[in-house]
């Protein structure tokens, strides 16, 4: 179950996103899979194909326990590194797993063989999340899911692990989020009464969002515990107020 301490992160790979080359489709959909259940995401990474930097990314979160989805890198050329890498950094053997050999199998027939079976290959004592294209499955291990980097194939394998490993973790969490949009106001002038919120409420988180408009409109806002959110934002009101700004909902 995930405690006050585990996260919820993400792990997007390859030089091609790096480049340019590809477009990331991954961080957007993640967000809103998780809020659609009471989850939210906590950090999101994007690495190179860099064997040492992938395996010293996951071996620092498996450590931590957090909860990972980790998209590209689990095909079969030679610039795939990231089965190899989860076995690294579980501590484990790559081996090749009986059951998703056979799903490469189903698929493919004798084409099977020689490469596409490499595939297959997973550290020990992970367990198969099933590809709804074309039956070459991810992994987990860890409580770390691997999963392609096409979102045709990697969205709705992200789905079957969070309904299927996750789903006594939906909407279980006190979270809230809520904003006002102060006007006539920068950023600098409300610095203080940041402060003073996050003094006055350390179980929130603060956040401020400049707009480039015309009326140096600021959305400040706070979420966490929901009525500590309620208690705070009266407080930001009540202040704003007192201080001369215009505000309105967001």
């Amino acid at each position: 179950m995930k405690t006050r301490q585990q996260s919820i992160g993400i792990f997007i790979i390859g030089d091609e996103i790096l480049s340019g080359k590809r477009q990331d489709a991954h961080l957007k959909f993640v967000i809103e899979a998780l809020k659609s259940r009471g989850l939210q995401l906590d950090w999101a990474n994007f690495l190179g194909d860099i064997p040492e930097q992938i395996t010293a990314s996951l071996k620092a979160s498996m450590e931590r326990g957090d909860i990972v989805f980790s998209f590209g890198g689990i095909g079969a050329t030679p610039d795939d590194f990231t089965r190899q890498c989860a076995a690294d950094a579980a501590g484990v053997p790559l081996v090749r797993h009986a059951g998703a050999v056979a799903e490469i199998e189903a698929q493919y027939g004798v084409d099977a063989y020689p490469k596409r079976v490499l595939m297959a290959d997973f550290p020990a004592g992970a367990s198969l999340i099933p590809n709804p294209i074309n039956r070459v499955a991810g992994c987990s291990i860890n409580h770390h899911h691997f999963v392609p980097g096409f979102p045709q194939m990697s969205h709705p394998m992200v789905e079957w692990v969070l309904d299927r490993h996750y789903f006594h973790l939906f909407h279980q969490q006190d979270y809230s989020e809520s904003s006002i949009l102060v006007m006539d106001a920068g950023e600098s002038k409300l610095i203080d009464l940041m402060n003073l919120i996050l003094h006055k409420y350390p179980d929130i988180k603060l956040f401020s969002l400049p707009k480039l408009d015309s009326r140096r409109t600021t959305e400040l806002g706070v979420k966490g515990p929901a009525k500590t959110v309620e208690a705070a934002l009266q407080t930001i009101k009540e202040a704003v107020s007192a201080l001369g700004f215009p505000w309105s909902p967001s």
